[in-house]
């Protein structure tokens, strides 16, 4: 039993190591690596953007670079080590090369390209392999990446920030502020985190959003996805102004042809022709196209419209959504609207709440129930 909270220690570390990519490894899954011999912690290491080193080849280097023998060592990873070239070589061959004794780790990876076989490579070569250690934590830590891999579309998280009687705007359209300071720095870190931030045209021709991350830190903006079947957004929108990031705009067919050729000029923009459903981008088309841009997780800004048919097409996973200590009344905006749902046993259902507070605002988090 000792043993076994051993692992769970050491494992902990190595997930706490692989977070640092939050943001960073788009399709890749964030992986921390921590290598111990003679219960001392001898290397660590995590996979820290797309295309780079993988996290036991780093905790290998970082091990080799103290001076370190790896030999006899036992190596904790949360994914089991791959066992292809891809971008970066397989870890097996390196795990094996600097005879490590014991390999642990959380989750066998859903790739086919590596899924078992990187546990077999390593067993073959006499290598002890542990498996299932911190499992479920490991799950959630790469929600995104193992929703990806099955269903080959991003995850997405529908945030949205309303008064205690349900509204995101009053009347006249006035929204700023629901949510507190608090909440909004938090959203920045939602979209720090997520590889993109989607709205519709309707968002950009009211509020003309930048749709980028503005607080302090070593964050990435996301890429930009507006969905724009008629390509109506304005050639100055703050959208198209910044490099900082790519943006995607999703339209159909009988477009604005002359914005479409002035749209193709400008730099870091991709325009995506996609099939029509209702009249409007069909969302399902969108999303498989997305895969092509290395898009994993998005983070669903839009308004009722939009929302309700990310909902309806069952493309959102996650919920988030803010709180506020407020009450306007009258017939200001919610946060999904559309046609909506007749009946009542046809709602869409959501499991997994987790409330708290977030300074004077309620953060509710929950799951989009499935039922698989």
């Amino acid at each position: 039993m000792l043993e076994f909270v051993d692992y769970r220690s050491y494992m902990s570390l190595a997930m706490d190591l692989a977070e640092k990519g939050k943001g960073f490894t788009l399709t890749n899954p964030m992986v921390g690596c921590v290598i111990v011999n003679d219960d001392r912690i001898i290397g660590r290491g995590y996979h820290k953007k797309f295309g780079d080193l993988h996290a036991e080849t780093m905790a290998i280097e970082d091990a080799q670079k103290n001076g370190e023998s790896l030999e006899g060592s036992t190596l904790y990873v949360n994914l089991e080590p791959c066992c292809h070239y891809g971008k970066q070589p397989p870890c097996t061959k390196a795990i094996i090369e600097n005879k490590i004794k014991k390999v642990v780790i959380a989750n066998v990876d859903p790739n086919k390209k590596v899924s078992g076989k990187g546990i077999k490579t390593l067993e073959d070569a006499g290598i002890e392999v542990v498996e299932g250690i911190m499992e479920e934590e490991g799950l959630k830590l790469n929600e995104e990446f193992f929703h990806f891999i099955k269903t080959q579309r991003p995850f997405v998280t529908m945030k949205s920030a309303m008064t205690l009687d349900g509204k995101i705007a009053s009347v006249t359209g006035d929204s700023k502020w629901i949510s507190s300071q608090i909440s909004r720095d938090y959203v920045h870190k939602l979209r720090a985190e997520n590889n993109a931030i989607m709205v519709g045209i309707g968002t950009v021709l009211k509020d003309d959003p930048s749709l980028n991350v503005r607080i302090y830190g070593n964050y990435k903006n996301p890429t930009k996805i507006l969905v724009d079947s008629k390509l109506r957004i304005p050639l100055d929108a703050k959208l198209l102004s910044s490099s900082d990031a790519p943006t995607i705009i999703a339209c159909t067919e009988g477009y604005d042809t002359e914005k479409y050729n002035k749209l193709k000029e400008m730099a870091n923009v991709h325009i995506l022709l996609c099939k029509k459903k209702d009249g409007r981008v069909d969302l399902l088309d969108l999303f498989s196209k997305l895969k092509d841009f290395d898009i994993c997780s998005v983070l669903l800004e839009g308004g009722g419209n939009l929302n309700y048919s990310m909902l309806r097409e069952n493309l959102v996973d996650r919920l988030i959504f803010f709180i506020g200590p407020k009450i306007i009344g009258g017939s200001g905006l919610s946060p999904v609207a559309g046609e909506g749902i007749s009946l009542m046993k046809d709602a869409i259902k959501i499991k997994d709440f987790q409330v708290e507070k977030m300074g004077q605002d309620i953060l509710i988090n929950a799951y989009v129930d499935k039922e698989e």
